[in-house]
């Protein structure tokens, strides 16, 4: 006998797939069922029993030739048998011939459908499971449905799904702002009935593999924050992949068609040929010579309950077909390719949840007919405002308060500083470090700065580097009056926060990114006119003229620095307007002359023309009109000589020349007998003029990296020197006049032909090792006391 338990694998699907299985699937599984019983229960009879049972039938043939066969029949039946014998119709044939018999006859007189009615029974029944399983078998199909149901499963089962819907349903965020206290006690109410909720219907209507049975949570540990943070990227790109076609759609309906079609088929032909299960069949075969007879009469012992089986698999098939019927009419009733959160939204009072299409759409459909509640858990992790929670969350456990205070270091304004790096917001917790003075965020986005950050009373300085951020009203309000320092790195004009014109206690902004002065372009610098208390400005750009905004700030601002990024920087004339300026940098601007508008800034004090493409320096004496110039950087440049004006310069105490070209140093250059700083390093200088020794000041000196062959002897006679940097030269003695410099605390003397140095090095008594820089070698030729009072702290 073959056990029903043999056919389970074409029914059998993975458990958890119950969920997308409707009342209708349910109930046309449980008929396949019963038609598969039928099925095996006639095939059983067929095996295990006799199909059929023939007897000759004798026929009287009134012209009829005897035959011997005949003769001796007929004589059988003259001489009665004997009273010890059975009595009877004698046949005279044996146990072999009767078989034979019956085997012909069953081929040959009984109809195909009396013969073959289990079988097809069985066919078409492994035909109707296979059709309703097909999706959740097909590659395509069942690998979408996995890992939908896996994902459902923990979203359903997640502790932030509770907390999400106890938290956000019916909540204004106004009221959220005015009722904080008595929010967080609904909030506990609300979890622990959504918690009883949960509970119920898991034991109720959830299939074994996804139920989890878990106690309500007031607030989610750190290994629960990330498992739904996980779930969310999860969701998201899970629909994305669902919703670009409708495969699953197609394939129910084309297995709903296919179901509707076979049903048909069955009922026509079943209908029609149910008849021919008789009970009594008649056999004419011509197998005479074999057995002596050709005409027989057949009872097939199972065409009684086959022909029962046959009306009883006909109503089965009936009610299937129906069902069927009434799957296609939901199918093509309803649009099942989108899918609206409306009834969620309104329940739930989480109103961005978006609604879905295509396929996705369809599974939260069949869903919906096993049972709703899934789709509302699931849809929190639809939300935004449910995943920024989750994150806000999930950073305010990460981030707590005594572990920012840890990370509270110093910057370079001498500010208690946090930075934070490529967050998914800002932690609450920031904002109970009121010590904290300056905040760094990078590659922060979508973020809201609330107005908590009121809290941080010592807030003076923010560096936002590629966020993208919103503000709280009340935040802008507080940053409005109390902010002093402004960093802003951006990419595109999202990043650039427009509030930063309203900063009106601004003392420095710092920008870096592209802006343009041209309207037209993307990325423009408003007016800073409401920045009354701007006075430094760093810009960090591609411009082709100093822009207008700057303009408006001329009155108060004193430091500017335009970094250009090798664009050239053609029209220069609003720098006149700035009257005020005391520092200018105007770095990598391509320029090739010193611009002319720099001579108006009578107040200027330091200007810097760093990496530029200056190679004639002619206009220097021009400064002689900056009167309070001290500080002059033309480093970095293409100069080949330094005019003889520079004597003129005779307020300057500091001159960056190096990374030039410049090859003869002019002894005017030392009349600017204020010189307290002189970089001359990687020139092609050969000579040091004597009248070094005129710069009484001087405390650093540098020619690195030239070909300078000797010293002058006047060059000791600077005595305030505390730098000196000779490396790199071709230098071969170094003058025992090195003791003058007592003052000195940096000596750069390797990568020179030097064979010993002097033991006068010794006088240098603030010279330490750790400032002599000089091979190892050479060091070894100083006396040993020299290298012990070096050596020595």
């Amino acid at each position: 006998m073959i056990p029903v338990t043999e056919f389970r694998q074409f029914s059998e699907q993975q458990p958890a797939f119950r969920v997308l299985k409707p009342w209708w699937d349910v109930f046309t599984d449980y008929l396949s069922v019963a038609m598969l019983m039928i099925g095996v229960f006639g095939c059983t009879l067929q095996v295990m029993q006799d199909k059929i049972i023939c007897l000759p039938k004798r026929i009287s043939m009134p012209n009829a030739t005897s035959d011997p066969v005949s003769d001796s029949h007929l004589s059988a039946s003259i001489h009665p048998p004997p009273a010890n014998e059975m009595k009877g119709l004698k046949t005279n044939l044996d146990l072999q011939q009767y078989s034979f018999i019956n085997q012909m006859c069953y081929e040959r007189a009984l109809h195909w459908y009396a013969k073959y009615f289990p079988y097809l029974v069985l066919i078409h029944t492994l035909v109707f499971m296979l059709c309703s399983n097909f999706w959740f078998k097909f590659p395509g199909s069942s690998s979408k449905i996995e890992h939908f149901i896996s994902i459902l499963g923990k979203c359903f089962d997640s502790p932030w799904t509770t907390r999400a819907l106890s938290e956000v349903s019916g909540e204004n965020p106004e009221e959220k702002d005015n009722k904080k206290n008595n929010l967080n006690k609904s909030s506990l109410n609300l979890s622990v009935i959504e918690g009883n909720l949960v509970k119920t219907q898991s034991l109720k209507s959830i299939p074994d593999k996804l139920v989890v049975d878990k106690p309500s949570a007031g607030a989610l540990d750190k290994k629960e924050g990330e498992q739904a943070k996980a779930l969310f990227e999860k969701v998201k790109k899970f629909r994305l992949h669902v919703e670009e076609g409708d495969l699953l759609y197609s394939m129910y309906v084309r297995q709903t068609v296919l179901k509707v079609l076979k049903f048909l088929i069955i009922i026509v032909y079943n209908s029609a040929l149910v008849s021919k299960v008789q009970f009594t069949v008649s056999c004419n075969v011509d197998i005479q010579d074999m057995t002596g007879y050709k005409n027989f009469s057949c009872n097939h012992t199972m065409a009684h309950l086959f022909s029962k089986l046959s009306f009883c698999y006909l109503c089965f098939v009936s009610v299937y077909g129906l069902t069927c019927l009434y799957t296609l009419y939901w199918l093509f009733y309803r649009s099942l390719k989108e899918y609206s959160f409306e009834y969620v939204r309104q329940e739930t009072g989480i109103d961005d949840i978006p609604d879905v299409k295509n396929d996705f759409a369809f599974m939260l459909h069949m869903i919906d007919q096993y049972d709703p509640l899934y789709s509302k858990r699931f849809a929190v992790f639809l939300s935004e405002v449910s995943e920024n929670k989750l994150k806000q969350l999930n950073l305010n456990n990460e981030w707590t308060a005594d572990k920012l205070r840890q990370r509270l270091q110093a910057n370079s304004s001498n500010r208690l500083e946090l930075q934070f790096f490529m967050l998914s917001g800002l932690p609450d917790t920031i904002f109970e470090i009121t010590e904290l003075q300056s905040l760094r965020l990078e590659i922060i986005n979508n973020v809201t700065i609330p107005a908590a950050i009121a809290q941080l009373e010592n807030l003076q300085e923010l560096s936002l580097y590629q966020c993208s951020l919103k503000i709280h009203s009340a935040a802008a309000s507080f940053l409005k009056e109390n902010l002093k320092v402004l960093r802003v790195k951006f990419d595109d004009s999202r990043e650039l926060p427009p509030w930063l014109y309203t900063l009106r206690n601004l003392e420095e902004l710092n920008l870096i990114g592209s802006l343009s002065p041209d309207a037209s372009k993307n990325i423009t610098l408003d007016s800073l006119r409401e920045l009354k208390s701007l006075k430094t400005l760093y810009l960090k750009s591609n411009f082709t003229k100093i822009p207008q905004s700057i303009v408006d700030v001329a009155s108060h601002l004193q430091k500017l620095y335009i970094h250009n990024d090798g664009t050239k920087l053609v029209m220069l004339n609003n720098l006149k307007k700035i009257a005020n300026l005391t520092d200018l940098e105007l770095v990598h601007c391509d320029l090739e002359r010193i611009p002319h508008a720099i001579f108006s800034l009578i107040n200027l004090q330091e200007l810097d023309l760093k990496e530029n493409n200056i190679k004639s320096i002619e206009e220097i004496v021009s400064f002689q009109h900056l009167r309070k110039l001290t500080c002059l950087k033309l480093w970095y440049n293409s100069i080949t000589y330094i005019p003889e004006h520079i004597k003129k310069l005779v307020g300057l105490e500091r001159l960056y020349f190096s990374h030039n070209k410049i090859e003869v140093l002019p002894s005017h250059l030392f009349l600017c007998n204020k010189l307290r700083y002189l970089d001359l390093s990687y020139n092609d200088i050969r000579f040091i003029p004597p009248e070094i020794g005129v710069l009484q000041s001087l405390q650093y000196f540098s020619v690195i990296c030239n070909k300078v062959e000797s010293l002058p002897d006047e060059l000791y006679f600077c005595k305030k020197l505390k730098t000196l940097k000779l490396g790199k030269n071709t230098l071969s003695v170094l003058s025992p006049k090195i003791a003058y410099l007592t003052l000195l605390t940096h000596l750069d003397l390797k990568g020179n032909h030097f064979e010993s140095l002097p033991a006068e090095l010794g006088c240098c008594r603030v010279l330490k090792k750790s400032g002599l820089i000089v091979e190892d070698i050479l060091f070894e030729t100083l006396p040993s006391e020299v290298r012990e009072q070096m050596i020595a702290e």
